[in-house]
């Protein structure tokens, strides 16, 4: 029910060839923000959302971030630490973080990737390059079987 494919138990859902660092966290929203600024190679901001975020695991800096999902003794181990209702089971992902400096995971509703040419976070435009949510997770022939929101970088 977590990866992407039976024979797999971890499926690399993106990577980002940037540094993201842990940037907010606001509880009553339960959203997690991580931030790659601009630098002298990139000419834009990203941003990964982590919304409705039940429990995380983080480092605060992410360099060559990578997305993965985790197999179902993960994502089972982490339902019983985070205390979230089984009833939640199926609105939740978990989203394996892996890069050079350190690894971690958030379980969530749902993750996006946006991009922004300013690099303060007060554009009000935002260009999604990628989205997840768990429908996007289920396997072939599962029940609520979804497919990723994925749009092109």
């Amino acid at each position: 029910m977590t990866s992407g494919a039976l024979s797999d138990p971890s499926t690399l859902l993106h990577r980002f060839d940037r540094t993201f660092r842990v940037w907010r966290y606001g509880v009553g929203h339960s959203h997690l923000l991580l931030r790659s600024r601009k630098d002298g190679v990139e000419d834009s901001r990203l941003d990964l959302h982590f919304e409705a975020v039940d429990s995380m695991q983080l480092v605060t800096r992410y360099e060559g971030l990578e997305l993965h999902t985790v197999d179902d003794s993960e994502f089972s181990r982490v339902y019983e630490e985070s205390g979230v209702p089984q009833k939640w089971r199926e609105t939740r992902l978990v989203v394996r973080l892996r890069s050079r400096s350190g690894t971690g995971y958030v379980q969530c509703g749902r993750v996006i990737a946006d991009r922004h040419q300013d690099d303060e976070g007060v554009s009000a435009v935002r260009d999604v390059v990628w989205s997840l949510r768990p429908s996007g997770l289920r396997l072939p022939g599962a029940p609520s079987r979804g497919t990723k929101d994925r749009l092109p970088d």
